[in-house]
């Protein structure tokens, strides 16, 4: 054990500063392509200066978060917005900038012909559509090296009676089969869920139960993505983790914060305390190591805030979130709660959450050989400054590009 001053006059005991660090500086999280273009509400995308134009420009900025935190190693691509001609040469345009590609996700809810859904569509000529979208996701994997196959659906039903229920799930079965017996060495499918939009009556996929009978109907390299903006208030999503985690199901997470029923906020902005307890899910799960091979991934759009220190400040959330998750005194906890300590556990878990690791990460940082401040590194460098001066001409990227 090791002891961290929090002020003057308090230390509290801690697990191996070292091991912490360690765990810190392995950390990987997945940054988006589609949260550095354009975006906004249902009624207005607003458009933001510097924004990228190509797939290549998202790289660019993706590997800019990683450069001041060290952690951004991948970045994840969303077909058909970031479509481009030699998905081997933007893998390597990846590479050169430090960063590889990560998740391929797919997009069957932007055509006309999705109005009734994709894969569950009463219509066999539009399922044939939609699922050899995802048959060329696998292929695009293929060029860039990617594991993951994200799914996720918006397919659904607003009112009684207007689809039968149970075939729509034999139709979505029978998709995922079918891309699941496509699957590569090393590829995988992260199922995503969402309790409701566009769908208000019923969607195909509304919660983790559903996503998990479909991964686990189709075999190992079938997981679940939890996408914590995608619950009902209240819902307890470590339960949900601890669940996957003991079914060696959980391959994914979206991070990001909601307050209502959108889900698009930075991560930790809303609750950081639940962003704790996830993750402390997955500590004690020993997940957290890249070798486990969950995804940690941010999944968010940032419609009025500057998008590239919005991804940095997401990240250092996690980050923050992590180490909490890592301070907690399992020995303690584990002795308390075999005890029946009810007071004494909670408060092992709240003395973790109620440190400030934000001079463990700054001097985590410098060993790295960053800026101890990456947000403030960002504002200094003047990257923000020539992407609005080179960018200036050109259609932004978007919704829909």
């Amino acid at each position: 054990m090791s002891r961290l001053f929090v002020d003057k006059r308090d230390v509290i005991d801690l697990p191996d500063i070292a091991a912490v660090k360690q765990a810190l500086w392995a950390q990987w999280i997945e940054t988006p392509s589609w949260a550095y273009g354009n975006s906004g509400t249902r009624f207005k995308v607003f458009a933001q200066k510097g924004v990228p134009r190509t797939p290549e420009e998202k790289i660019e900025d993706a590997a800019t978060v990683n450069r001041f935190t060290g952690v951004a190693r991948s970045v994840a691509l969303h077909i058909p917005w970031d479509r481009v001609d030699d998905y081997g040469a933007l893998a390597r345009h990846a590479e050169d900038l430090g960063v590889k590609i990560g998740a391929i996700n797919t997009n069957v809810f932007q055509d006309d012909d999705y109005k009734l859904g994709s894969v569950t569509n009463p219509d066999p000529g539009i399922r044939r559509k939609a699922t050899g979208h995802l048959l060329e996701a696998i292929s695009i994997m293929d060029a860039t090296g990617s594991r993951d196959l994200k799914l996720w659906f918006s397919d659904g039903l607003n009112y009684p009676g207007q689809d039968d229920l149970r075939d729509r799930q034999d139709r979505l079965a029978a998709a995922l089969r079918e891309t699941y017996d496509r699957l590569g060495d090393g590829q995988r499918i992260l199922l995503e869920y969402k309790l409701f939009e566009p769908a208000f009556y019923a969607t195909d996929v509304p919660d983790w139960g559903t996503a998990y009978a479909h991964c686990a109907e189709l075999g190992p390299k079938a997981t679940v993505c939890i996408d914590t903006g995608h619950h009902a208030p209240g819902t307890n999503i470590e339960v949900i983790v601890a669940f996957l985690l003991r079914r060696k199901k959980l391959g994914a997470f979206d991070f990001n914060s909601r307050f209502y029923a959108d889900d698009d906020l930075m991560a930790g902005a809303a609750d950081p305390f639940q962003l704790f307890r996830i993750m402390y899910e997955i500590v004690r799960g020993e997940a957290l190591d890249p070798g486990y091979g969950i995804s940690f991934m941010l999944d968010q759009c940032h419609n009025i805030e500057p998008k590239i220190p919005a991804v940095i400040r997401s990240v250092l959330n996690v980050q923050e979130a992590t180490a909490k998750a890592l301070l907690v005194d399992r020995d303690a906890l584990h002795a308390a709660q075999r005890g029946g300590d009810v007071l004494g556990a909670n408060a092992v878990l709240m003395d973790a959450f109620n440190t400030d690791v934000r001079p463990l990460l700054a001097e985590l940082r410098t060993e790295m050989g960053l800026d101890p401040d990456p947000v403030a590194a960002y504002h200094r460098s003047g990257y923000q400054q020539r992407i609005e001066t080179g960018r200036a001409d050109g259609r932004q990227a978007g919704w829909g590009a």
